[in-house]
């Protein structure tokens, strides 16, 4: 599954949580795959079951 990181930063600010934000702004892609990226998901405290997935066309040839 996938996320806008956008959902992602606005979540972190509501919580206050500005330098993390920004962080996340610089080195996450626009898509985040919540699979990959599961361990940093939660050190943040982000539940991808609360947001809204986006889908991903596939990038066969």
């Amino acid at each position: 599954m996938h996320i806008e990181k956008a959902e992602i930063i606005a979540t972190l600010r509501s919580r206050g949580l500005h330098a993390r934000a920004d962080w996340v702004d610089r080195q996450l892609p626009r898509l985040v795959d919540t699979y990959k990226n599961d361990s940093l998901l939660r050190t943040l405290d982000i539940d991808p079951a609360a947001m809204s997935p986006v889908e991903v066309a596939s990038q066969q040839g």
